[in-house]
């Protein structure tokens, strides 16, 4: 029998508003991405655990914002001027500023820069007040941000993920897969992402289909490491 080789390649990983799932855990912050024209102040944190959704919403704000995007850990070197002409910024991941002077001081410089005219939007896991900053205008001035949080996944959206993902990657499953998954997997976005990756990885090495029975053989032997 000739076994296939498994690749890890990248999935396609597609960050519009078609291949976003709307469920209660999401809605109400979707919906204040949606008016961005009226955030106080011009600017809105956005906050949730790790794998909810934020760098989806992120992509889907900037695209339809035409805003800039960056990372928390890009900021110390960033053109900030250039930046704030853009007139709309995202920053991902803004708790990773904390501790560090001059990332911190940046992000500081970009708000003044940008606000009020400007539109500025931050995720992060936590509200500022939890960063660890060192700041203190900083930290103000982002305690007074307003704040839309992602719940952790229910059952819908993490279907609907696993779905996604499946279909990223080009995948067809059978139907009764996703429920048996969902009653069975640690309850986040990110552990679904990883299912998904090691479902077709051992489906490749073993040259099967990924089926109910393919699940219960990957996740019994998880269960037993």
């Amino acid at each position: 029998m000739i076994r296939q080789l498994a690749f890890d390649l990248p999935a396609r990983d597609a960050l519009t508003r078609a291949e976003f799932f709307v469920s209660p855990a999401n809605a109400l912050a979707l919906a204040t991405l949606d008016d961005w024209h009226d955030w106080p102040g011009g600017k809105l944190l956005l906050t949730g655990p790790k794998g909810a959704g934020k760098t989806h919403l992120a992509h889907i704000w900037a695209a339809e914002a035409s805003a800039a995007m960056l990372s928390g850990v890009d900021l110390s070197t960033a053109d900030l001027p250039a930046l704030a002409e853009t007139g709309r910024v995202a920053v991902e991941d803004a708790e990773a500023v904390a501790g560090h002077p001059q990332a911190e001081t940046a992000l500081f410089h970009l708000h003044n820069l940008l606000l009020p005219a400007g539109r500025l939007l931050l995720t992060a896991a936590a509200p500022p007040r939890d960063w660890g900053l060192h700041l203190a205008d900083l930290l103000s001035r982002l305690q007074a941000a307003p704040v839309a949080q992602l719940q952790a996944p229910d059952d819908a959206l993490l279907s609907a993920v696993l779905i996604k993902l499946f279909a990223d990657r080009q995948i067809t499953v059978p139907p009764n897969l996703i429920p048996y998954l969902v009653a069975r997997m640690p309850r986040s976005i990110d552990a679904a992402r990883a299912l998904v990756a090691d479902l077709d990885a051992r489906a490749l090495q073993d040259g099967r289909a990924i089926t109910r029975a393919l699940a219960a053989d990957l996740l019994d032997s998880a269960g037993g490491e």
